[in-house]
Parts: C-alpha cells; structure tokens; sequence
C-alpha cells in the first residue's frame, strides 16, 4: 500500500503498530517528482554537493551492524561514484509520510536493513546515475549512450570532454526520472561486494559520533523516571515537597498511571532527587508473580490437548507408537535482557502545536506514531530525528515506551526541551524480554535408527499476542516457529522426516514479551539441534552423519553444515581433551551452521576455543561486516548461554544490574573462523542468524565432552562436571 501524507492521525497511529520483526507494505513511487526538493537532490536516496560529496538518504538506521555502509554501498555502486567521496543522513519519519513514504519502511529489525531494501535503494543509486548523465549529454548536446561515467566523472568518449557530477546535479534534478533502469549484473560490483572501509568507523574512533544518549539543545533540562517495579503495579501517590528544594530540581511530575519522573539542570541531579522521592505504589494483580510460577504454568502446557500446529506431516503418533526406539527430552528456555549498552533515552520538545523527539529507534515510523499519541498532536505537526543506537537487538523497536514517557514529561515543562535517560536499574526492571518457553521432543527410530517421526511441543509465550495481536492468524503466532515451517524466508526446517508435528501450548505469562536479537530462532534451534544430537547417539551414529542424511533434499542446509565440519576438520582428531559439536539452522533468509570445539576442566569449567561458523546469505555486500556480524553475535549469543537470565520474584524483576546479569568477558570468547559462502539467487539477512547455532553447537560439544546433556540455559547453573 502506499500511505498518501493526507492519511488520517488514526491511521498513521494503526499502520504504525506492527512493529519488531514484522514489515510495513508500501509502494516506492522511483519515477515520482518529491513535494520539495533541494537543488542537488537528484532523487530522494542520491543527494551530490558542488564539492562532489554524495550523501546517500537512508531509512533504515545504524546500530553496529553496518547497514548505513552496507546500502551505501548499493547506491555508490549503481551510481557509479567515489566511494572516498559518500557520507549517508537519516530522513525523518515526518518528511517520509509527507512525501508519501517515498524511503519506505523505516524499520532496522528481523535482519531486513539490506535484505528488503537492496533493491529499492539499488533503483535509486541507477535512477540517479542514468539523470546524471543525461543532464551532462544535453549539456553537451549529445547522445547519452556516448556518455560513461567512473568514479562521479562523466566522459563524452567522442570527444574527450569530461565533468562530475557536482556540475550536473543541479540540471540532473531538474529531469524527469527513467521509468525503468537496467541493475548491475552482481559479478560486475566493483563497490559493492567488496570489503570496503565502514563509514561509521573514524567517528566512533574519534569520539564525534552522536548517540541519542549525547544529544544536547539550548536550555535543555533532564530527567530521570521510576516506575513501578511490579508488572502490572501502578503509581499510588508521591511526596514532592521532599525533594523540590534539592539542587537543580526543576519540578516533580507523574509519568502516565505508573510512573514519576523528577526534571533538573543535569541528570545526576533529577536520579539523586528521584532516589530521595517518597513513593508509595500499588503492586497490582501480581505482586504474587514468581519464576516458580510461570515455570508450573509452561510445564501444564507440555501435555495440553488443545495447541496451535506450525509443521505437520504423515501421522507421527503412529510413527512413535510403532518405534524401536522412542527418544524423549524436555529442553527450557529462560526470559533474557536485552541490555543494550546505551539504556532507553529520548529528547522531547513539546508545544501547543508542536512535538520534536530526538532518540535512538529501530523503528522511525512507530516512534513517530507514539509521540504523536503522546503529544495529543495530529501526526503532521510532530516529527522524530534519529540518531545512532548504541545497542537495539529488537528493544528499540517492540516499544517505544520511552518515547512515549520523554513526551509525557515534555508536555508538562511546555517549549522546554527535556531529555529522559532510564537508569541502568530502570532498564533492567521495566524491558521487554525474550520470552519464556518450554520444549518437549518426542523421536521414533526405527530398527536401523532411521529417524521416522519427531514431535516438538512448545510450551510458551507468545510476543505477537502483547505486542502485535493483529499478526496472530486465528490466535496463532506464526513467529513461534520461526526456523521450524515447511516453507518461506524466516526459517525453514530442513529435515526431511516422514512424520512431523511442531506444535505450540502458548502461554502467555504477565511479563511483557519482545523481539530479542534471533528472536524464536534462538530457543528453536537449541531445541531442534541438541536433540538431533540426542538422537544420533541414540541411533548410534555419528551426528553429522545423521543429519546429512536428513537433509539430502535440503542442498542449502547440507551445503552450510558440509562447510563448517570440513573446515573444523570433523572425523579428525581433535586436539588432547577437545571435543565438538555441530549445529545448522534457517532464518530471517540466511542459511548457517556452527562448529564449537571445547574443553571442559574436572571441576566443571568451561573453555570454548574456537567456534567455525558459515552463512549463504545469497549475496554478501560487505563480507568483512558479515564477518563482524557472525562474531558480534556469538558474544551475543554465548552470553545468553552462559549467563542470561532474568528471574521473576514478587511480581517484579530480580535482576538490576551488571552484576546480577552478566556479559560475557573478553577472555571467555572463543576464536571464531567465518565461512561466507554465498550462493546468489537470493538475499539473507546476517544481523541475526549465526546467533542461533552459537549456543547448540557448544552445548554439543560438552556432551561429548562430559557425557552429560544440558537442557536448560544459562551454563552458570549447570554442572559441567563429566557424568
């Protein structure tokens, strides 16, 4: 569909709510002049300075995953420019709905920065390139085709004469868009493809890089905030002549139902009133709430009768009636943070007829809805300005909770600007976690341990049903299964087993549930690969022999998996008091496997030295960043393995800090090799995927190195102590 800027307050505010792994439909009208255009806009991605600097327009934002260079790169790429000469800037979500979402969706989740927006932004680097040139021929009053162009300098071959395309934008700009272009043939990518220097680097080196943390205006005041620990809980009342007198206070105001914030001249000041704030709360229905009884809750859901099917074939309970072996296990999955190094902050700005938000989002467009809801303001009269994240993995776009606060407090200091900024604390108790589940795996072998039926039944919670009850199909979530359907582009299972149910018991704890980095991926493939592994043993077999015989009608799969036990050197010996573990998956487009090799000490302590990892993403645009993304997200990944939870007791959180929910540390991370093997007729994401197969790769590996199965997350409860 294609949002016309005319569309109603109540509209923007409902095509604005799915977010967090979930796309907006639109149509991108190329061709289309914009509604105000500066003289050296070519279009709207391509934006050439008299001094030759090209500055590409981007929706999409930048949070360490290196999408600003890789769509750079796309356009400089079809454009045919110096790449020493490009630099990017964010449109906002207001110039975007008032140019009828020309840039398209402006969400950065589910690994679709690059994915599901090469085209479009390629469309635009060519649409660019062919104006151009165009403008430089009538110029010259020749034909075009005599034209090329290398490095943003136009060559009349005939002739001999030459320009850039600083001289031309003007003219360029003025001419009518090609309807059609014809897109590069990927093997002729000389920018592209290739793995060129981050155009985020040099200011995150310097310290000139602006994060939404560091934004600062003229006369600006900040404030710190509390809500009510419990979920649920509200605010009963607070004592504000207590503080009011403290230096810098400015004022003490009540944020929504469950919340009070304090503003001062510095934030150190407004969390040291807030700190001496009598509150009172009300803890609500779940003051009760406890880890013990949300687990008793998803353990009644391992044998329910009535679930949600999300893969199903031949009639497994026959196939596990007639086995000759049954193999059983029940695998867990805790809630997890997504502590992002930069906690939630937003800047707001609000008047009468005005709402200005400066924050770090995922998502400009959902931002832009919630401060308009916020502001009491029609849509057109606010806007959102992004800036760089430090740190998203899906927080920064299931919610835009603060937001929403940052206004709320705005509005009651009017043409003020306010920066919110939650304390590390605040973070932890009020985020919007990986949910909770359990997973029961049934397997039938037969006689000559062929696997001939698998039953999974996840128990758990649902995200779509809090945060996007709209994207259920029939009180199903389709996102449960990510990794585990038989078709489409956000996770294929792909075993070839003749009798398969994959069902779901969703329970839906009152803890508010989100997009974590590899979402549902994550607890699926560790779920679905231990147990590959479980039943190869069973049958006797060596598990990368199992698995490539389920997966002969999966090339892709097999192709991933074949790659990294050939590199890690599986069937070979490993080094003295070595052991491995394999692991593959399917998801947000990208095919991978793992190889971990470990070690586990008599008393139990782990070593894991060398993870080798692959990933056919299809097309690989930068591969040096898909090889920071694949490490990036075994941190990611083995932190949760080892460390990540997040307990509920008393209805509230029990984890507050860094020292309650720990990182893992630099002497802990493992040696990682990456293989990028991309095979071309389609395009993968790499923000996420690797993270699944971090976790059951290494848990492989300290079965065969322990003899001991570790079914439940984090390792910091385990004992790893050899059976």
């Amino acid at each position: 569909m294609t949002i016309e800027h005319s569309l109603s307050r109540r509209q923007f505010l409902v095509s604005s709510a799915a977010v967090g792994g979930l796309a907006l439909g639109f149509t991108l009208p190329l061709g289309a002049q914009p509604a105000a255009q500066t003289e050296s806009e070519v279009n709207a991605w391509v934006v050439i300075k008299p001094d030759e600097t090209v500055v590409v327009r981007i929706g999409r934002v930048e949070m360490g995953q290196g999408t600003l260079t890789g769509l750079a790169q796309l356009v400089a790429e079809e454009l045919d420019c110096d790449w020493d000469k490009v630099t990017t800037e964010y449109p906002t979500p207001g110039q975007n709905l008032a140019r009828s979402r020309v840039w398209g969706n402006f969400q950065t989740a589910g690994s679709r920065g690059i994915r599901d927006s090469h085209d479009y932004m390629r469309k635009g680097g060519a649409t660019a390139r062919h104006m151009l040139i165009q403008a430089a021929a009538n110029g010259w009053q020749v034909p075009a085709t005599e034209c090329t162009v290398s490095k943003g300098v136009i060559t009349h071959a005939p002739s001999g004469r030459t320009t850039t395309y600083g001289k031309v934008a003007d003219a360029a700009a003025k001419l009518e868009a090609p309807k059609d272009v014809q897109l590069k043939d990927t093997k002729d990518w000389m920018i592209a493809g290739k793995p060129v220097k981050r155009l985020d680097t040099a200011p995150k080196i310097n310290g000139s890089q602006i994060y939404s943390i560091d934004f600062t205006r003229p006369g600006m005041l900040n404030a710190a905030i509390r809500a009510c620990p419990v979920f649920g809980g509200k605010l009963k009342g607070f004592q504000a002549t207590a503080v009011e007198r403290m230096p810098g206070v400015k004022k003490v105001v009540q944020v929504g139902d469950n919340a009070v914030a304090v503003v001062a001249d510095t934030w150190w000041r407004a969390k040291t009133a807030l700190d001496a704030l009598p509150v009172e709360w009300d803890p609500g229905p779940n003051a009760a709430l406890s880890s013990e009884t949300i687990t008793a809750m998803l353990n009644e859901g391992l044998d329910a009768q009535q679930t949600f099917i999300g893969n199903q074939a031949g009639d497994v309970k026959a196939a596990i009636a007639g086995a000759a072996k049954k193999v059983e296990a029940v695998y867990g999955y805790p809630y997890q943070h997504h502590a992002t190094m930069e906690p939630m902050n937003a800047t707001a700005l609000w008047t009468s007829d005005r709402c200005e938000v400066w924050t770090a989002t995922q998502n400009g467009e959902a931002a832009l809805a919630t401060a308009a809801s916020a502001a009491d303001l029609p849509v057109g009269k606010c806007d959102v300005y992004r800036l760089h994240l430090g740190g998203g993995f899906g927080r920064r776009a299931t919610s835009h909770d603060f937001v929403r606060q940052a206004v709320l407090i705005a509005k009651q200091m009017p043409g003020t600007p306010v920066k919110l900024i939650w304390s590390r604390e605040e973070d932890m108790l009020h985020g919007w976690y990986h949910p909770v589940t359990q997973c029961k795996l049934t397997g039938a072998l037969d006689d000559q341990g062929n696997l001939t039926g698998l039953h999974m039944r996840i128990s758990g919670q649902s995200i779509l049903s809090t945060v996007n009850p709209q994207g259920l199909q029939n009180g199903r979530d389709p996102a449960t299964f990510q990794g585990l359907n038989p078709s489409g582009t956000e996770g294929v299972f792909g075993y070839s087993i003749p009798n398969l149910l994959i069902d779901h018991a969703m329970r839906n704890p009152p803890i508010p549930p989100g997009f974590w980095r590899g979402v549902n991926n994550n607890q699926n493939a560790l779920y679905l690969e231990c147990f590959m592994d479980e039943l190869a043993h069973a049958a006797g077999q060596d598990p990368l022999a199992f698995r490539r015989k389920l997966l002969v009608q999966h090339p892709k799969h097999l192709a991933v998996l074949n790659a990294v036990a050939e590199r890690a050197g599986w069937g070979s010996p490993a080094p003295q008091g070595v052991y491995r573990g394999l692991a593959q998956h399917m998801g947000y487009g990208s095919y991978v496997a793992a190889c971990a090799e470990v070690s586990v000490a008599n008393d139990g302590k782990l070593k894991i030295h060398r993870i080798v990892a692959a990933t056919d993403c299809g097309h690989a645009v930068n591969p040096q960043q898909i090889a920071a993304q694949v490490e990036g997200s075994f941190v990611y990944g083995l932190t949760a393995m080892l460390y990540g939870e997040i307990t509920i007791k008393d209805g509230k959180v029990e984890q507050e800090n860094f020292d309650t929910y720990p990182m893992m540390r630099m002497d802990e991370m493992p040696e990682v090799e990456t293989i990028v093997m991309p095979s071309g007729d389609f395009w993968g994401g790499v923000g996420e995927p690797t993270i699944f197969v971090a976790a059951p790769a290494v848990l492989n590996a300290i079965f065969a190195a322990t003899g001991k199965r570790i079914r439940s997350v984090p390792l910091s409860k385990a004992d790893l102590r050899k059976a």
